[in-house]
């Protein structure tokens, strides 16, 4: 795999998008409120609080969601590294590709009903942390598909 530094670094990249979109990214904003899958954010007078998602009004299914959606993306971002490791020291980790490609595809239908349910708070906005997780999955998948479609061709 000549270009095997490349995969490296796109599995790098996405494990990097899926750590920034669940604990850093805002999916959505109210001024200066934000809200994400491990909870919310209030920061007013320049003093920021944590909080949980209880506020929001949604269902106990999208309070689980959000969670899942914050395990999936961590738990993909693991794997991603595990790929991205193994790549490097010139293995083909078969299995850590196929398991990371179930755990890209949970992550994304836990977003995406994360996301769908999303219960609506007058004003809020969708912001960086949504849009980083869809960049994540999508770069995500490019290494763990190379690393399966090699093991064919070999």
């Amino acid at each position: 795999m000549r270009a095997r530094w490349m995969y490296v670094a796109l599995a790098v990249l996405g494990a990097m998008l899926f750590a920034t979109s669940v604990w850093v990214g805002q999916w959505w904003t109210i001024g200066e409120v934000a809200i994400g899958p491990l909870g919310s954010r209030h920061c007013f007078g320049g003093e920021c609080r944590p909080a949980g998602l209880a506020w929001i009004g949604g269902t106990d299914l999208w309070m689980r969601s959000a969670v899942a959606t914050g395990a999936a993306g961590l738990l993909a971002m693991l794997l991603l590294l595990i790929v991205a490791g193994a790549l490097a020291a010139v293995r083909i980790p078969q299995l850590v590709a196929k398991t990371t490609l179930v755990s890209i595809a949970s992550a994304i239908a836990c977003a995406a009903y994360f996301v769908a349910k999303f219960p609506g708070v007058q004003g809020a906005t969708t912001s960086q942390g949504a849009y980083l997780f869809a960049a994540a999955a999508l770069v995500g998948l490019v290494t763990p598909i190379v690393v399966l479609r090699r093991r064919h061709r070999a």
